[in-house]
Protein backbone atom coordinates (compact mmCIF):
# COMPACT_ATOMS: atom_id res chain seq x y z
CA UNK A 1 0.00 0.00 0.00
CA UNK A 2 1.20 3.47 -0.90
CA UNK A 3 2.36 5.78 1.74
CA UNK A 4 2.58 9.11 -0.28
CA UNK A 5 -0.04 10.29 -2.85
CA UNK A 6 1.30 9.99 -6.44
CA UNK A 7 -0.26 10.91 -9.65
CA UNK A 8 -3.16 8.84 -10.60
CA UNK A 9 -2.98 6.87 -13.94
CA UNK A 10 -6.13 7.14 -15.44
CA UNK A 11 -6.59 3.04 -16.91
CA UNK A 12 -5.60 1.96 -13.52
CA UNK A 13 -8.46 3.66 -11.86
CA UNK A 14 -10.66 2.38 -14.55
CA UNK A 15 -9.55 -1.06 -13.94
CA UNK A 16 -10.37 -0.93 -10.25
CA UNK A 17 -13.55 0.64 -10.51
CA UNK A 18 -14.21 -2.84 -12.79
CA UNK A 19 -12.56 -4.73 -10.23
CA UNK A 20 -14.76 -3.30 -7.43
CA UNK A 21 -17.84 -3.61 -9.39
CA UNK A 22 -16.96 -7.31 -10.30
CA UNK A 23 -16.28 -8.45 -6.89
CA UNK A 24 -20.11 -6.81 -6.31
CA UNK A 25 -21.52 -9.46 -8.44
CA UNK A 26 -19.95 -12.27 -7.81
CA UNK A 27 -19.22 -11.94 -4.01
CA UNK A 28 -21.78 -13.35 -1.67
CA UNK A 29 -20.08 -12.59 1.36
CA UNK A 30 -19.98 -9.17 2.62
CA UNK A 31 -16.81 -9.60 5.09
CA UNK A 32 -15.36 -11.44 1.95
CA UNK A 33 -16.04 -8.45 -0.70
CA UNK A 34 -15.14 -5.66 2.03
CA UNK A 35 -11.64 -7.28 1.90
CA UNK A 36 -11.18 -7.35 -2.04
CA UNK A 37 -12.53 -3.66 -2.30
CA UNK A 38 -9.57 -2.73 0.54
CA UNK A 39 -7.22 -4.49 -1.27
CA UNK A 40 -8.56 -3.16 -5.06
CA UNK A 41 -8.21 0.44 -3.71
CA UNK A 42 -5.30 -0.09 -1.87
CA UNK A 43 -3.52 0.10 -5.48
CA UNK A 44 -4.30 3.46 -5.93
CA UNK A 45 -5.50 5.01 -2.84
CA UNK A 46 -3.78 5.22 0.63
CA UNK A 47 -5.95 2.95 2.93
CA UNK A 48 -3.84 2.08 6.17
CA UNK A 49 -6.87 3.56 7.99
CA UNK A 50 -10.02 2.69 6.05
CA UNK A 51 -13.26 1.83 7.32
CA UNK A 52 -16.97 1.16 6.38
CA UNK A 53 -19.64 2.25 9.12
CA UNK A 54 -23.54 1.35 9.15
CA UNK A 55 -25.98 3.73 10.20
CA UNK A 56 -29.72 2.57 11.87
CA UNK A 57 -31.30 5.85 11.95
CA UNK A 58 -34.44 4.16 13.80
CA UNK A 59 -31.77 3.03 16.81
CA UNK A 60 -30.01 6.01 16.53
CA UNK A 61 -26.71 4.05 16.50
CA UNK A 62 -23.53 3.18 13.96
CA UNK A 63 -21.92 0.09 13.73
CA UNK A 64 -18.25 -0.44 12.17
CA UNK A 65 -18.56 -3.45 9.71
CA UNK A 66 -15.18 -2.95 8.00
CA UNK A 67 -12.21 -1.45 10.18
CA UNK A 68 -8.37 -1.40 9.60
CA UNK A 69 -6.64 1.47 11.86
CA UNK A 70 -3.23 1.76 12.60
CA UNK A 71 -4.07 3.45 16.37
CA UNK A 72 -7.58 3.10 17.17
CA UNK A 73 -9.64 -0.78 18.15
CA UNK A 74 -12.57 -1.38 16.77
CA UNK A 75 -15.30 0.47 18.44
CA UNK A 76 -18.35 -1.04 19.37
CA UNK A 77 -21.77 -0.10 17.89
CA UNK A 78 -22.14 3.68 19.47
CA UNK A 79 -25.23 4.91 20.36
CA UNK A 80 -27.14 7.99 20.55
CA UNK A 81 -24.62 8.75 17.79
CA UNK A 82 -26.42 11.88 16.44
CA UNK A 83 -25.18 13.90 19.60
CA UNK A 84 -21.53 12.73 19.21
CA UNK A 85 -18.85 14.34 17.68
CA UNK A 86 -18.62 12.63 14.38
CA UNK A 87 -17.03 13.09 11.25
CA UNK A 88 -19.60 10.16 10.06
CA UNK A 89 -22.67 11.87 11.24
CA UNK A 90 -21.27 14.85 9.23
CA UNK A 91 -21.68 12.88 6.12
CA UNK A 92 -24.48 11.48 6.93
CA UNK A 93 -26.35 14.86 7.46
CA UNK A 94 -24.47 16.68 4.73
CA UNK A 95 -25.31 13.70 2.16
CA UNK A 96 -22.26 14.42 0.00
CA UNK A 97 -18.52 13.28 0.25
CA UNK A 98 -16.55 15.93 2.68
CA UNK A 99 -12.53 16.11 3.77
CA UNK A 100 -11.51 17.35 6.69
CA UNK A 101 -7.80 18.59 8.13
CA UNK A 102 -6.79 18.46 11.10
CA UNK A 103 -7.70 21.63 12.60
CA UNK A 104 -11.08 21.16 10.71
CA UNK A 105 -11.50 18.06 13.45
CA UNK A 106 -10.50 19.80 16.06
CA UNK A 107 -12.45 22.96 16.11
CA UNK A 108 -14.99 20.93 14.71
CA UNK A 109 -15.25 18.58 18.49
CA UNK A 110 -14.71 22.17 20.62
CA UNK A 111 -17.88 23.15 18.64
CA UNK A 112 -19.57 20.21 19.26
CA UNK A 113 -18.23 20.69 23.12
CA UNK A 114 -17.78 16.92 22.84
CA UNK A 115 -14.35 15.20 22.78
CA UNK A 116 -13.96 13.59 19.61
CA UNK A 117 -14.09 10.25 18.61
CA UNK A 118 -11.41 7.96 17.64
CA UNK A 119 -7.52 9.94 17.45
CA UNK A 120 -7.37 12.82 15.54
CA UNK A 121 -5.81 12.56 12.12
CA UNK A 122 -4.22 14.91 9.58
CA UNK A 123 -6.83 14.35 6.65
CA UNK A 124 -10.21 12.36 6.57
CA UNK A 125 -12.46 12.19 3.43
CA UNK A 126 -15.79 10.20 3.76
CA UNK A 127 -18.41 9.50 1.05
CA UNK A 128 -22.10 8.31 1.77
CA UNK A 129 -23.27 5.42 1.38
CA UNK A 130 -26.62 5.68 -0.78
CA UNK A 131 -29.48 2.85 -0.39
CA UNK A 132 -32.66 4.24 -2.49
CA UNK A 133 -33.44 7.57 -0.91
CA UNK A 134 -31.84 7.74 2.13
CA UNK A 135 -28.00 7.32 3.56
CA UNK A 136 -27.25 4.62 5.36
CA UNK A 137 -23.65 4.90 6.34
CA UNK A 138 -19.91 5.55 5.63
CA UNK A 139 -16.98 5.06 3.62
CA UNK A 140 -13.97 6.67 5.14
CA UNK A 141 -9.89 7.17 4.48
CA UNK A 142 -7.77 8.77 6.89
CA UNK A 143 -3.61 9.44 7.26
CA UNK A 144 -2.39 10.21 10.69
CA UNK A 145 1.15 11.28 9.24
CA UNK A 146 0.06 13.62 6.19
CA UNK A 147 -2.35 16.10 5.55
CA UNK A 148 -1.11 15.65 2.13
CA UNK A 149 -1.47 12.33 1.38
CA UNK A 150 -5.44 13.02 0.25
CA UNK A 151 -6.68 15.45 -2.21
CA UNK A 152 -10.21 17.00 -2.65
CA UNK A 153 -9.70 15.44 -6.34
CA UNK A 154 -10.12 12.29 -4.26
CA UNK A 155 -13.72 12.62 -2.92
CA UNK A 156 -15.26 11.88 -6.56
CA UNK A 157 -13.47 8.04 -6.58
CA UNK A 158 -14.62 7.54 -2.74
CA UNK A 159 -17.88 8.30 -4.19
CA UNK A 160 -17.50 5.71 -6.76
CA UNK A 161 -16.45 3.39 -4.74
CA UNK A 162 -19.22 4.32 -2.27
CA UNK A 163 -22.01 3.33 -4.79
CA UNK A 164 -20.21 -0.33 -5.28
CA UNK A 165 -20.51 -0.82 -1.62
CA UNK A 166 -24.40 0.35 -0.96
CA UNK A 167 -25.51 -1.68 -4.17
CA UNK A 168 -23.81 -4.97 -2.37
CA UNK A 169 -24.83 -3.96 1.09
CA UNK A 170 -28.75 -3.11 -0.50
CA UNK A 171 -28.23 -6.89 -2.09
CA UNK A 172 -27.64 -8.44 1.05
CA UNK A 173 -29.79 -6.70 2.95
CA UNK A 174 -33.11 -7.60 0.55
CA UNK A 175 -31.27 -11.28 0.95
CA UNK A 176 -31.57 -11.36 4.13
CA UNK A 177 -35.16 -10.13 4.14
CA UNK A 178 -36.20 -12.44 1.49
CA UNK A 179 -34.53 -15.81 3.20
CA UNK A 180 -36.42 -14.20 7.04
CA UNK A 181 -39.48 -14.28 4.62
CA UNK A 182 -38.90 -17.99 3.55
CA UNK A 183 -38.07 -19.40 6.84
CA UNK A 184 -41.58 -17.56 8.11
CA UNK A 185 -43.38 -18.69 5.25
CA UNK A 186 -41.71 -22.08 5.81
CA UNK A 187 -42.88 -21.98 9.74
CA UNK A 188 -46.26 -21.25 8.60
CA UNK A 189 -46.36 -24.43 6.26
CA UNK A 190 -45.08 -26.09 8.66
CA UNK A 191 -47.43 -25.61 10.81
CA UNK A 192 -50.76 -26.43 8.32
CA UNK A 193 -53.04 -29.22 9.45
CA UNK A 194 -52.94 -30.64 5.48
CA UNK A 195 -50.25 -31.36 3.69
CA UNK A 196 -48.09 -29.20 1.10
CA UNK A 197 -45.79 -29.91 -1.51
CA UNK A 198 -43.98 -28.26 -4.21
CA UNK A 199 -43.72 -30.23 -7.49
CA UNK A 200 -41.65 -29.53 -10.39
CA UNK A 201 -43.02 -31.61 -13.45
CA UNK A 202 -44.46 -34.37 -11.24
CA UNK A 203 -41.56 -34.52 -8.67
CA UNK A 204 -41.91 -33.82 -5.41
CA UNK A 205 -39.00 -30.74 -4.57
CA UNK A 206 -40.65 -29.98 -1.44
CA UNK A 207 -42.97 -31.32 1.10
CA UNK A 208 -43.89 -29.74 4.65
CA UNK A 209 -44.24 -32.19 7.85
CA UNK A 210 -47.51 -33.00 7.66
CA UNK A 211 -46.91 -34.72 4.29
CA UNK A 212 -44.40 -37.03 5.90
CA UNK A 213 -47.30 -37.91 8.63
CA UNK A 214 -50.03 -37.87 6.20
CA UNK A 215 -48.59 -40.64 4.20
CA UNK A 216 -46.60 -42.44 7.01
CA UNK A 217 -43.21 -41.96 5.74
CA UNK A 218 -39.66 -41.08 8.31
CA UNK A 219 -38.94 -37.94 6.94
CA UNK A 220 -38.96 -35.11 3.80
CA UNK A 221 -36.43 -36.92 2.03
CA UNK A 222 -38.51 -39.66 1.44
CA UNK A 223 -40.25 -37.68 -1.23
CA UNK A 224 -37.06 -36.05 -2.24
CA UNK A 225 -36.87 -35.68 -6.23
CA UNK A 226 -39.28 -38.81 -6.67
CA UNK A 227 -42.66 -38.93 -8.81
CA UNK A 228 -46.06 -38.21 -7.65
CA UNK A 229 -46.98 -41.32 -8.76
CA UNK A 230 -45.76 -42.85 -5.78
CA UNK A 231 -48.68 -41.67 -3.91
CA UNK A 232 -51.53 -43.85 -6.11
CA UNK A 233 -52.62 -47.29 -6.14
CA UNK A 234 -51.54 -47.73 -9.43
CA UNK A 235 -49.86 -46.19 -12.43
CA UNK A 236 -52.88 -46.08 -14.22
CA UNK A 237 -54.95 -44.18 -11.79
CA UNK A 238 -52.07 -41.53 -11.83
CA UNK A 239 -52.12 -41.79 -15.52
CA UNK A 240 -55.72 -40.86 -15.73
CA UNK A 241 -55.91 -38.12 -12.66
CA UNK A 242 -53.37 -36.46 -14.61
CA UNK A 243 -54.84 -36.03 -17.60
CA UNK A 244 -57.81 -34.32 -16.46
CA UNK A 245 -55.23 -32.12 -14.37
CA UNK A 246 -53.20 -30.94 -16.93
CA UNK A 247 -56.60 -29.64 -18.65
CA UNK A 248 -57.94 -27.39 -15.82
CA UNK A 249 -54.02 -26.34 -14.72
CA UNK A 250 -53.88 -25.47 -18.03
CA UNK A 251 -56.91 -23.49 -18.65
CA UNK A 252 -57.10 -22.04 -15.45
CA UNK A 253 -53.89 -22.34 -13.19
CA UNK A 254 -56.14 -24.58 -10.52
CA UNK A 255 -57.54 -27.84 -10.54
CA UNK A 256 -59.48 -29.81 -7.70
CA UNK A 257 -60.59 -33.01 -7.17
CA UNK A 258 -60.95 -36.08 -4.79
CA UNK A 259 -58.92 -39.42 -5.45
CA UNK A 260 -57.93 -42.52 -3.66
CA UNK A 261 -53.98 -42.32 -2.29
CA UNK A 262 -51.92 -44.82 -0.78
CA UNK A 263 -49.87 -44.66 2.47
CA UNK A 264 -46.32 -46.00 2.64
CA UNK A 265 -47.84 -49.94 4.57
CA UNK A 266 -49.95 -49.53 1.74
CA UNK A 267 -53.40 -48.50 3.12
CA UNK A 268 -55.76 -46.52 1.15
CA UNK A 269 -57.48 -43.02 2.19
CA UNK A 270 -59.64 -40.56 0.74
CA UNK A 271 -58.16 -37.21 -0.21
CA UNK A 272 -58.89 -34.02 -1.22
CA UNK A 273 -56.33 -32.83 -3.40
CA UNK A 274 -55.86 -28.53 -5.07
CA UNK A 275 -53.53 -27.80 -7.37
CA UNK A 276 -52.04 -24.30 -8.29
CA UNK A 277 -49.64 -23.40 -11.49
CA UNK A 278 -48.50 -20.07 -12.30
CA UNK A 279 -47.56 -20.94 -16.24
CA UNK A 280 -50.56 -21.57 -18.14
CA UNK A 281 -47.92 -22.83 -20.99
CA UNK A 282 -46.27 -25.40 -18.99
CA UNK A 283 -49.04 -26.07 -16.16
CA UNK A 284 -46.86 -29.03 -14.79
CA UNK A 285 -43.41 -27.15 -14.85
CA UNK A 286 -44.27 -25.76 -11.15
CA UNK A 287 -47.17 -26.80 -9.07
CA UNK A 288 -48.09 -26.26 -5.58
CA UNK A 289 -50.16 -28.75 -3.97
CA UNK A 290 -52.32 -28.99 -1.08
CA UNK A 291 -53.81 -33.23 0.39
CA UNK A 292 -55.53 -33.32 2.92
CA UNK A 293 -57.71 -36.55 4.17
CA UNK A 294 -61.24 -36.51 3.73
CA UNK A 295 -62.20 -40.51 4.71
CA UNK A 296 -63.06 -39.22 8.12
CA UNK A 297 -65.61 -36.61 6.34
CA UNK A 298 -66.48 -39.36 3.78
CA UNK A 299 -67.21 -41.58 6.65
CA UNK A 300 -69.27 -38.94 7.96
CA UNK A 301 -71.16 -38.56 5.23
CA UNK A 302 -71.97 -42.23 4.49
CA UNK A 303 -73.79 -41.95 8.07
CA UNK A 304 -75.26 -38.84 7.39
CA UNK A 305 -76.59 -40.77 4.53
CA UNK A 306 -77.43 -43.79 6.17
CA UNK A 307 -78.66 -41.66 9.08
CA UNK A 308 -81.40 -39.69 6.85
CA UNK A 309 -82.31 -42.77 5.20
CA UNK A 310 -83.22 -44.82 7.99
CA UNK A 311 -85.46 -41.70 9.32
CA UNK A 312 -87.01 -41.92 6.14
CA UNK A 313 -87.96 -45.27 6.50
CA UNK A 314 -89.06 -45.18 10.14
CA UNK A 315 -90.91 -41.86 9.40
CA UNK A 316 -92.67 -44.18 6.12
CA UNK A 317 -92.89 -47.04 8.72
CA UNK A 318 -94.81 -44.59 11.54
CA UNK A 319 -97.23 -43.40 8.18
CA UNK A 320 -97.89 -46.94 7.18
CA UNK A 321 -98.84 -48.28 10.52
CA UNK A 322 -101.05 -45.33 11.28
CA UNK A 323 -102.84 -45.85 7.74
CA UNK A 324 -103.21 -49.53 8.26
CA UNK A 325 -103.65 -49.80 11.98
CA UNK A 326 -107.33 -47.79 11.36
CA UNK A 327 -108.74 -50.39 8.79
CA UNK A 328 -107.46 -53.43 10.44
CA UNK A 329 -109.04 -52.32 13.84
CA UNK A 330 -112.87 -52.16 11.44
CA UNK A 331 -111.94 -55.52 9.81
CA UNK A 332 -111.06 -57.09 13.37
CA UNK A 333 -114.00 -55.06 14.48
CA UNK A 334 -116.45 -57.31 12.02
CA UNK A 335 -114.72 -60.43 11.66
CA UNK A 336 -115.47 -60.45 15.62
CA UNK A 337 -118.96 -59.38 15.18
CA UNK A 338 -119.74 -61.95 12.20
CA UNK A 339 -118.34 -64.26 15.05
CA UNK A 340 -120.45 -63.80 17.37
CA UNK A 341 -123.49 -64.48 14.79
CA UNK A 342 -125.40 -67.43 15.12
CA UNK A 343 -125.25 -68.67 12.01
CA UNK A 344 -121.59 -68.98 11.61
CA UNK A 345 -121.83 -72.62 10.87
CA UNK A 346 -122.80 -71.62 7.57
CA UNK A 347 -119.02 -70.44 6.90
CA UNK A 348 -116.27 -72.60 5.96
CA UNK A 349 -113.95 -73.12 9.14
CA UNK A 350 -110.80 -72.47 6.50
CA UNK A 351 -112.01 -68.98 5.40
CA UNK A 352 -112.47 -68.01 8.96
CA UNK A 353 -109.17 -69.41 9.30
CA UNK A 354 -107.88 -67.39 6.98
CA UNK A 355 -109.05 -64.38 7.65
CA UNK A 356 -107.87 -64.28 11.19
CA UNK A 357 -103.84 -65.57 10.45
CA UNK A 358 -103.99 -63.05 8.20
CA UNK A 359 -105.64 -60.16 10.16
CA UNK A 360 -102.73 -61.36 12.83
CA UNK A 361 -99.90 -61.16 10.24
CA UNK A 362 -101.09 -57.66 9.33
CA UNK A 363 -101.16 -56.59 12.85
CA UNK A 364 -97.55 -58.60 13.47
CA UNK A 365 -96.38 -56.68 10.09
CA UNK A 366 -97.15 -53.19 11.83
CA UNK A 367 -95.62 -53.96 14.89
CA UNK A 368 -92.55 -54.50 13.59
CA UNK A 369 -92.02 -51.60 11.35
CA UNK A 370 -93.11 -49.55 14.35
CA UNK A 371 -90.30 -50.56 16.44
CA UNK A 372 -87.66 -50.96 13.47
CA UNK A 373 -84.31 -49.41 14.52
CA UNK A 374 -81.68 -49.95 11.77
CA UNK A 375 -82.73 -51.88 8.62
CA UNK A 376 -81.47 -53.93 5.58
CA UNK A 377 -82.49 -54.49 2.34
CA UNK A 378 -83.49 -57.38 -0.05
CA UNK A 379 -83.21 -57.81 -3.52
CA UNK A 380 -86.73 -57.33 -5.36
CA UNK A 381 -87.60 -58.34 -8.71
CA UNK A 382 -87.50 -55.69 -11.10
CA UNK A 383 -83.80 -54.83 -10.28
CA UNK A 384 -85.07 -53.15 -7.03
CA UNK A 385 -84.13 -53.24 -3.74
CA UNK A 386 -86.78 -53.24 -0.77
CA UNK A 387 -86.71 -53.32 3.03
CA UNK A 388 -85.96 -56.27 4.53
CA UNK A 389 -88.71 -55.90 7.28
CA UNK A 390 -87.81 -59.30 9.12
CA UNK A 391 -84.34 -58.81 8.91
CA UNK A 392 -84.10 -55.23 10.34
CA UNK A 393 -83.13 -54.55 14.02
CA UNK A 394 -85.68 -53.61 16.23
CA UNK A 395 -86.40 -52.59 19.54
CA UNK A 396 -87.89 -54.92 22.18
CA UNK A 397 -89.78 -53.08 24.34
Amino acid sequence: MTSQPSKRDANTTIDVLFEISDAVNRTLDLNELFGVIHKSLGRILNVDNFFIAIHNREKDSITFEYWVNEKDELPGEITNFSNTASLTGEVITAEKPLIFYRDDILNFAKFKDRKPIGSPSEVWLGAPLWSRDRVIGVIAVQSYTSKDMYHPSDLDLLNSVSQHIALAIERKQSDRALRNQRAILEQILELSPVGITLLENRVFKWVNTEMVRLFGYTGKEDFRDRSVAMIYPSEEEFERVNKTVYASLASGGRATYDADLIRRDGTIFHANVKLSSADSSNPMAWVIATINDISTRKSDEAEKIQREKLQGVLEMAGAVCHELNQPLQAILGSFELIMMEENTDALPSRDLDTIRSQITRIGAITKRLSRITKYKTVDYPGNTKIVDIWGSSVSHE
